[in-house]
């Protein structure tokens, strides 16, 4: 039965509701729990003093050794200070919590990742560099998480160059590979050709420099795309960019060839794509600037928590496929899809880094998962509930990093796929035993 409007907005507003009850019910969503057994007191000789001292001698004289007598392989710290949160923007560290540790149970349940939440209190991107280094030697990864830019551009990039383990930050990354899987499986829709398409995109953040970037290294014209920011449309004229934003100068230089200037609805115009991760809405994209696009238009609306235009608005201004970035509608082009499976397979390779190259190709099978189902309209892209997506996701990964020299284990396909199946269907059993046991209370009511 199709839902009225009155009906739509309330189902939205319904996870905030149920946050708002949830959250301090549990107060948190993280724990630390053994991982093995103690059978009685006598076991702490083992795992404590007298007899750790023999792993921790191991590891002095052989470094990698830490791998093997440690949890380090499969822990991830979310990094944050607390600048760029979902859509609510400089909230502070300690107002992120709530979201690093949703990333965390996120990591655990769908990747079988160890994550832990670390909101920083400071704003300096070369503290924030300091301090991921010198926390490092606990962590197999790094995900850092919603530092506003530019300085984000410069701490990944910093990072990536100089810490000893991977380092991404997922609103650029991870949202990038999700956004290329659901664009691959829209146009096989639509019919359109990657490099043939005109897209605009909506925002010039961190998640939609880094989309950009993808998506020219998978194939589309970067002289067919338009980007545009709070100020309009990016073009060769806006020389104010040049030194504060240079990851925005480059698309002034790189993009827009027809020299579009003006603002969204100038952006919009014609677009076969719209890829949108700008400010919350609704209403930042009207719907008549929807029906200045191409015929079957895609549009990809995906600010957090509320999209720019509301999804049956879109549609009723003529697009034909309609993504947002909320589980509670179709179409969800969320980075849930992509970083528990990514770092999943980067960590099971001990990959030294994270490439666009693995990301693009945890695109390409994502997009292959749904097309494997049947793809339609309203399903471009797995959901979260199909697990069986993150085993060969994390798979893919690891081939790929495999073939471009940055693992430092070397396993086939399906050793890959096995270890990843088993890592991620114990985490997501441990959660399911500690609820029927009641150790995890029930939701409240």
């Amino acid at each position: 039965m199709k839902l009225s409007k009155e009906e739509l907005l309330a189902k939205a507003q319904k996870p905030a509701d149920d946050a708002m009850k949830w959250h301090p019910y549990y107060r948190g969503k993280v724990e630390v729990i053994p991982k093995c057994a103690i059978t009685g007191v006598d076991d702490f000789a083992v795992w404590y003093t007298p007899g750790v001292a023999a792993p921790c001698k191991d590891i002095a004289a052989n470094p990698e050794k830490v791998f093997e007598h440690t949890n380090k392989a499969n822990m991830v710290a979310v990094v944050s200070d607390g600048t760029r949160v979902l859509g609510l923007g400089d909230i502070g560290p300690e107002a992120g919590m709530p979201v690093m540790e949703g990333k965390a149970i996120l990591f655990k349940y769908l990747g079988g990742v160890d994550a832990f939440p670390i909101c920083l209190d400071t704003k300096d991107p070369d503290d924030i560099i300091k301090t991921v280094k010198l926390i490092s030697p606990s962590f197999g990864g790094i995900n850092l998480e919603d530092i506003s830019q530019p300085k984000c551009f410069y701490v990944l990039d910093t990072l990536r160059k100089e810490a000893k383990i991977p380092v991404w930050h997922d609103d650029q990354q991870g949202t990038a590979a999700v956004t290329l899987a659901g664009l691959i499986n829209a146009l096989k829709i639509v019919g359109k050709a990657i490099d043939q398409v005109e897209i605009a995109m909506v925002g010039a953040g961190a998640a939609n420099i880094a989309i950009s970037r993808v998506l020219i290294a998978a194939g589309v014209d970067p002289q067919k795309m338009v980007v545009v920011d709070s100020k309009g449309i990016l073009h060769e004229g806006r020389t104010e960019l040049k030194e504060k934003y240079k990851e925005k100068w480059e698309l002034c230089e790189k993009t827009n060839a027809k020299g579009k200037r003006g603002g969204i609805p100038e952006a919009l115009k014609g677009a076969d794509v719209c890829i949108s991760l700008s400010k919350p809405g609704p209403d930042t994209i009207k719907k008549d600037w929807i029906s200045g696009m191409a015929k079957e238009a895609i549009v990809f609306a995906c600010a957090n928590p509320i999209p720019e235009i509301w999804p049956w608005e879109a549609k009723e201004a003529g697009a034909r496929i309609v993504a947002t970035g909320r589980s509670d509608f179709p179409n969800q082009v969320n980075n849930s899809l992509g970083f528990p499976a990514i770092f999943r397979g980067t960590l099971d390779v001990m990959a030294k880094t994270i490439t666009d190259e693995m990301c693009i190709e945890a695109a390409y099978e994502l997009a292959r998962c749904a097309e494997d189902k049947g793809i339609n309209e309203d399903y471009l892209i797995p959901t979260m509930d199909e697990w069986e997506v993150y085993p060969r996701e994390a798979a893919a990964v690891g081939m790929k990093a495999i073939e471009q020299g940055v693992a430092r284990i070397k396993k086939s396909k399906e050793e890959l796929l096995d270890q990843a199946t088993k890592i991620i269907k114990r985490a997501r059993d441990e959660v399911e035993l500690l609820m029927k046991e009641g150790i995890i209370l029930p939701l409240p009511k």
